[in-house]
């Protein structure tokens, strides 16, 4: 661990690689670490001198990371593109009852049974829609994963495997669908190509702003934490 003087300080993570040709640097979207990764042979005085070059750049990128918004009994949380208030309630499960997503049992497990409730809804929602577009594209997918991903919202293997992240069921219900509608449309075009935006425009005519809610919005999704 390096630290990079300034207010605050910065505390960089060094991570030597053997395999490395050049200096690379990372900001988490997850947790705002700085990662400096470096050839194994480099001198650390001269990976440190490569930081702070880009020092203005690190502490843009941090001032950009979304505010943790612990969930628990009184917090707001989006659902599909609702804020709810999350309140005590009973039963066995969690459950929307006017306008609040009520939760039961312990208020030290809320944060798990909300992240554990949008997982299952986000299944659910994104079946519906991938089932959908896939049936109009004609081109069935393998299977449907679902991860808390930070650097993609989803993504289409060429097996035809999708994966999405379970934080899309927090956004409008559109913006959940472009994404599927994105996703399987590489299902014929497994590229970014004038084709494949064709393909998208077809299976959902006017992606174009919930594509841009999710560049404007979508980041501060990552905020919310679930206690995973």
């Amino acid at each position: 661990m390096a630290v990079l003087s300034g207010s605050p300080a910065i505390q960089i993570t060094l991570r030597r690689s053997p395999r490395a040709r050049r200096i690379s640097l990372r900001v988490s979207r997850l947790d705002g670490r700085v990662t400096l990764s470096l050839p194994a042979w480099m001198r650390e005085a001269e990976a440190m001198a490569f930081a702070r070059e880009k020092e203005a750049w690190i502490r843009a990128a941090l001032a950009e990371q979304p505010l943790a918004q612990p969930v628990g009994f009184g917090a707001v949380v989006p659902v599909e593109g609702q804020p709810l208030p999350i309140r005590p309630g009973a039963g066995r499960a969690p459950r929307l009852v006017d306008g609040a997503l009520e939760v039961p049992g312990d208020p030290e497990q809320v944060a798990a049974r909300v992240g554990a409730y949008l997982k299952v809804l986000a299944r659910a929602r994104l079946t519906a829609a991938c089932d959908a577009h896939a049936a109009a594209l004609g081109r069935p997918y393998a299977r449907l994963t679902l991860r808390d991903t930070r650097s993609r919202w989803g993504s289409c293997a060429p097996d035809g495997a999708l994966m999405f992240s379970w934080r899309l069921v927090m956004a409008p219900p559109e913006v959940l669908d472009y994404v599927a509608a994105h996703e399987v449309a590489h299902l014929a075009e497994m590229n970014h190509s004038p084709a494949f935006w064709a393909v998208v425009a077809r299976l959902m005519p006017g992606y174009a702003a919930p594509r841009a809610w999710l560049k404007r919005q979508g980041q501060q999704l990552h905020g919310f934490r679930f206690g995973d």
